[in-house]
């Protein structure tokens, strides 16, 4: 079993009310035409018409050479953080039928890549994908990234039952 979540509800909460980026600049604000802005702490796409904010973000709990930064996107309006109790076990977050393939990467316990991990990965194999991972015992976490964008979409973890 495999756990998907998104940015935490306090760092949406702190670029929401002006707080800084990972680059230290403030999150700018737009307007979705309605296609490919994927909300990365609710991880639903976000309609057209609604404002949402754009900045980088550094998915990693400490800086390193491999704690990548890129841009991606948020509600400028709360929304509830994805919880994956809710899904199936071969479900995936809705953000993640946006695309046809992405990039599965795993990580250490340092944030540092596992080598040989990463694979660009058909949507309908990453829960494959994650659990192959996931039996290797050096792989702490993994990130799903846009397979042409390098975007950072979600982060897997093995679920505890």
């Amino acid at each position: 079993m495999i756990r998907f979540t998104g940015m935490t509800t306090a760092q949406a909460d702190a670029l929401r009310n002006g707080g800084l980026d990972a680059n230290g600049q403030q999150a700018e604000e737009k307007t979705s035409d309605g296609n490919g802005n994927p909300c990365r702490h609710c991880l639903q796409m976000i309609g057209a018409d609604e404002l949402f904010l754009v900045f980088a973000y550094r998915p990693f709990g400490i800086v390193n050479p491999y704690a990548e930064v890129g841009p991606v996107f948020l509600h400028g309006a709360d929304c509830a953080a994805f919880n994956s109790d809710s899904l199936a076990s071969s479900e995936l977050p809705p953000v993640l039928y946006d695309s046809a393939e992405y990039l599965v990467r795993a990580y250490d316990q340092s944030d540092r890549i596992v080598y040989g991990s990463g694979a660009v990965t058909a949507n309908t194999d990453i829960v494959g994908r994650a659990t192959e991972l996931f039996s290797n015992r050096n792989v702490s976490f993994i990130h799903v990234r846009s397979a042409t964008n390098n975007c950072w979409q979600a982060r897997i973890d093995a679920a505890t039952e």
